[in-house]
Order: structure tokens, then C-alpha cells, then sequence
């Protein structure tokens, strides 16, 4: 559960010009089919209208689909959004990041970084464990 009694909120979302969405629906239909409400915000967003997203949603958790490389710029750039925004809501960042690439994602503030072989469950424990801190 998110806030309160009522179910988690997840906004999930593209950040730069990638244009690859398929896994980012699959994500969302994953924690839709498990009680979260998700928001879709889609592809081509900027960390600042995610962040303004974040807040007038009222969203638990961010996830942020990478698949063009730019992981270790785009994403920290959505936490310091969220940050300069007043927002502590954490990101889950998913998709094709290298394995050496985790740990400075870590230290930037990312909650959590899944890769694609991540199952159902995993994905869902994941962001359920973002939520609560």
C-alpha cells in the first residue's frame, strides 16, 4: 500500500530521446496487475516535468526506463529534479545499465536499479521497497 490505506502510485516514464517504450508498458501492466496505480507519463520527458509530474500526481515512487545510454547523466538529473523540486520520492531506474554502472547510480540517489532480466515479482518487491524506504 502507498500513503495512507490507499494503493502505491508509481508515475513511470521515458527521459531524453529514447524512444524505446515497449518494456516501460510491460513495467506498468506488471505493477497495475499487482494493486499499484500507475501513471503513465511516457516517452521524450525532461527530469524537471517528471519532477513537476511527481508532485501533482502524488505519486510513492518514479520509475525511469534506460535504454540509451545516458543512464549516468539522465538519471541522476530526475533525482536532483525531484530533490530541487522538495521532493524525497525515490527512483527505480530500469532497463540496460551495465553492472559497473549500478554502484555510481547508487551513490546519485537512485533507490533501486533493475535490469532487464528482472522478473514480475522482483520488479514489484522493488518498487514496493523504494516506497518504504
Amino acid at each position: 500500500m502507498g500513503a495512507g490505506d490507499r494503493p502505491l502510485r508509481v508515475l513511470v516514464a521515458k527521459v531524453g530521446l529514447d524512444g524505446h517504450d515497449r518494456g516501460l508498458r510491460v513495467v506498468a501492466r506488471i505493477l497495475r496487475d499487482a494493486g499499484c496505480e500507475v501513471v503513465y507519463a511516457g516517452l521524450r520527458q525532461s527530469p524537471e516535468t517528471i519532477a513537476a509530474m511527481t508532485a501533482q500526481e502524488d505519486v510513492d515512487v518514479v520509475g525511469v526506463s534506460m535504454h540509451n545510454g545516458a543512464h549516468l547523466t539522465l538519471a541522476p538529473a530526475v533525482v536532483g529534479a525531484l530533490r530541487s523540486a522538495g521532493l524525497e520520492t525515490p527512483v527505480v531506474v530500469g532497463g540496460i545499465v551495465p553492472p559497473a554502472d549500478v554502484p555510481q547510480l547508487l551513490a546519485d540517489g537512485v533507490a533501486v536499479v533493475l535490469g532487464p532480466g528482472a522478473s514480475n515479482e522482483e520488479v514489484v518487491a522493488s518498487v514496493r521497497e523504494a516506497a518504504a524506504g
